[in-house]
């Protein structure tokens, strides 16, 4: 069984945390509501604490990726043949 004790400081400490969670959303509220307006991924961190990221990101590094590695949009192998010129 709980001694009255516990369950204040418990009730005190919840309530606290609340209020944080709460101030927290507050202070970053606007910046929020931009990223996700436009597509942005947001990451919550600690107090005041956000990541934006822009998933636009994650294709620009997946097309450097198949550049580097020679691989084309439909996951065909880019190969040079010899005697071929580009126009």
């Amino acid at each position: 069984m709980y001694s009255q004790g516990t369950k204040g400081v418990a009730l005190i400490k919840s309530w606290v945390l609340d209020l944080i969670d709460r101030v927290d959303r507050e202070i970053c509220m606007e910046e929020d509501e931009f990223a996700h307006r436009i597509g942005w991924t947001v990451i919550k961190g600690g107090f005041g604490q956000r990541r934006y990221r822009d998933p636009r990101f994650d294709q620009l590094k997946a097309d450097r990726l198949r550049a580097l590695h020679g691989v084309e949009e439909d996951g065909r192998e880019e190969r040079e043949v010899p005697g071929n010129v580009a126009a």
